[in-house]
């Protein structure tokens, strides 16, 4: 079985991704990125295959994979799509860059550097240091910003200094898997960086890649688990979130620097991806004056 290589969507204004997986919450194949993973199962029971390694999992399940790794969760039907219950995992990923090149060389994150090396063949946390994760992981969603990279510094230092876990692929399996990749999504991923304030067109866009329009629009599904078209969104919105937070121009301007040349269009897909309109987000970044102690400058 041929493993698929995804590429995750990640917001510009965020270093890492968290996020909610409910329903079906794992209809990939069997796959792999260059993120680090961490899966904790909230409700759900199911197999999963992480490298060579079959093996089960239920609620608290919580494993932690290495870039590159294959894998995949597969619900027991009674959580499947058509089943009576929901399913619900938690899921973050990050780069081993994502504070920067030389963020992982730092003294402080020597002894979570070996961890890194133990991910290569999935981590299965065991213990009061599954149980202590799992709490800080639940406590998530609901952060924003230094709150939740603070967390994620924690689980780090946590697994820094843990023996309660289980590895699950083989070593055999690690050394001997080989991947495919090519500079086609660095075009694709570059291009849209450098032009997601223009219009973009299928065409124009499968044309970076090489392919024809419908072989670039299921290609871009299986890869990045979004279509092009909602992918290109939340980049835009992404830069729009970061202007919204770096300066005081109005919200018809910052619509039109994103890409967008209708202001109610610009509205309802910041709202759709944010829950908020853009003035509201930006009110939400305000620090009440009540709340800032006596004698501190602004």
């Amino acid at each position: 079985m041929k493993a698929v290589e995804f590429h995750l969507p990640q917001d510009v204004d965020k270093s890492f991704i968290v996020f909610r997986e409910k329903g079906d919450f794992f209809p990939a194949p069997w796959h792999y990125h260059s993120h680090y993973e961490f899966v904790l199962v909230n409700k759900s029971t199911g197999k999963r295959m992480v490298g060579d390694h079959i093996g089960y999992f239920e609620e608290d399940d919580l494993v932690f994979m290495g870039s590159l790794l294959p894998h995949v969760w597969v619900n027991d039907p009674i959580y499947q799509q058509q089943g009576p219950e929901e399913a619900d995992a938690l899921v973050i990923h990050f780069t081993d860059d994502f504070l920067g090149e030389e963020f992982m060389n730092i003294p402080e994150m020597d002894h979570f550097k070996k961890v890194l090396k133990l991910a290569d063949r999935g981590m299965a946390l065991q213990g009061e240091t599954r149980n202590k994760i799992n709490k800080i992981i639940r406590d998530m969603p609901d952060k924003t910003g230094l709150q939740r990279l603070s967390d994620l510094l924690l689980i780090f230092d946590i697994m820094a200094h843990t023996a309660e876990y289980d590895l699950l692929a083989s070593p055999r399996f690690v050394q001997n898997f080989h991947y495919d990749s090519s500079d086609r999504f660095k075009k694709i991923t570059g291009y849209i960086m450098e032009n997601f304030d223009k219009d973009i067109s299928l065409s124009e866009i499968a044309s970076v890649g090489g392919m024809g329009v419908t072989a670039f629009c299921n290609f871009f599904k299986e890869q990045f688990r979004v279509t092009f078209v909602e992918y290109l969104t939340t980049v835009r919105i992404g830069h729009a979130c970061k202007l919204l937070s770096m300066n005081d121009r109005n919200v018809v301007e910052i619509a039109y620097e994103c890409g967008y040349n209708n202001l109610a269009n610009f509205n309802r897909q910041f709202k759709k991806l944010k829950n908020m309109t853009p003035s509201h987000y930006r009110k939400t970044l305000i620090v009440p004056e009540s709340n800032i102690p006596s004698g501190t400058t602004r």
